[in-house]
Parts: structure tokens; C-alpha cells; sequence
């Protein structure tokens, strides 16, 4: 009866443990399904949404620390303090552009805010080279989520597009 009495709280097994994510890119938050490729939409990668960018900035839709940044600069993936990775994807096929049209404001290593800047495009290069400039938001670890809830539609740019709770 006593035996977990003493025993020490573990805060990673809390169910109260949630990250607010919010749109990268001023546009229309829209369903995985609705990406024109089947790794994305098929949720090969994980979950999460995607948005119909009106806007060419792409700006940290969590705080936490930049652990990749492709040599392209077409995606950017952040992991927040809770551990959440969260990989935002300028585009399809976007890889195929070798960095054209792109411009990098973050490196690997670097800690950033929700709102930061983290990556430029030229949406007209890539709306023009490449598949679609659809940008995925992909939580690619999805073994520690219990639940995402998303809020579709028109969006500005850092405007709380779902939260995500944690196991």
C-alpha cells in the first residue's frame, strides 16, 4: 500500500505535457493527405499538417534546437526541450533544386524561438522547378505523441496552428 508513496514523480510519463506548434508560413494550414506526395501524405515520415504558402518566409513553428538543416536548405528539422521533433519541409521535390531559390538564417547547432526565422524561398523558383511549394510540418517521432490537434485553415505566419500532447 505504501510502496509508491516515496517514490519520485515521473514527469515524462505526465499526461499534461503538451507543445503549442504553430504555422511556419503565412497560408492554409491543410490536412497530410492533401500533399501531392505519397511519402508525405501516406504519413511515412509521421504526422502533423501542411500549409499552402502565400508567404516565402518560413519561420520556427516551435523553440527548441536545430538539429538538421539539409546542405540544400529545403528543410529544417527542430527538437524542443520536451523532445518533440518537428521537421518542416519547404516544398515537394525541393531537394532537386540544389539550394536554388533558397536562403538559410539558422546552422545546425543553433537554439531558436518560436517565430524565428529560419529559412527565405523564392516561391515563384519553386513553384516553377518543383513538384509543389506545399510545405509539410512533420512530427517525425511520432512514438511519444498521444494526440495532435490541428487547426486547418488560413493561418498568418506564428499563428497557433495545433497543439501536440505528449505521452
Amino acid at each position: 500500500m505504501f510502496k509508491n508513496l516515496f517514490k519520485k514523480k515521473d514527469v515524462n510519463s505526465s499526461n499534461d505535457r503538451k507543445v503549442d506548434i504553430f504555422s511556419p508560413i503565412k497560408g492554409e494550414v491543410i490536412t497530410l493527405e492533401n500533399v501531392p506526395d505519397e511519402v508525405f501524405s501516406g504519413k511515412m515520415l509521421g504526422d502533423g499538417f501542411a500549409v499552402k504558402p502565400v508567404g516565402n518566409q518560413v519561420y520556427s513553428p516551435v523553440s527548441g534546437e536545430v538539429k538538421v538543416l539539409f546542405p540544400t536548405l529545403h528543410a529544417v528539422a527542430i527538437q524542443t526541450p520536451e523532445g518533440l521533433e518537428v521537421l518542416v519541409h519547404i516544398g515537394v521535390d525541393t531537394v532537386e533544386l540544389n539550394g536554388e531559390g533558397f536562403t538559410g538564417h539558422v546552422k545546425v547547432g543553433d537554439k531558436v524561438k518560436q517565430g524565428d526565422l529560419l529559412v527565405s524561398f523564392n516561391k515563384e523558383t519553386i513553384e516553377q522547378k518543383a513538384k509543389s511549394s506545399i510545405t509539410p510540418v512533420i512530427i517525425t517521432n511520432m512514438d511519444a505523441v498521444m494526440e495532435i490537434s490541428i487547426d486547418y485553415g488560413d493561418k498568418e505566419a506564428n499563428e497557433k496552428a495545433g497543439t501536440i500532447k505528449l505521452k
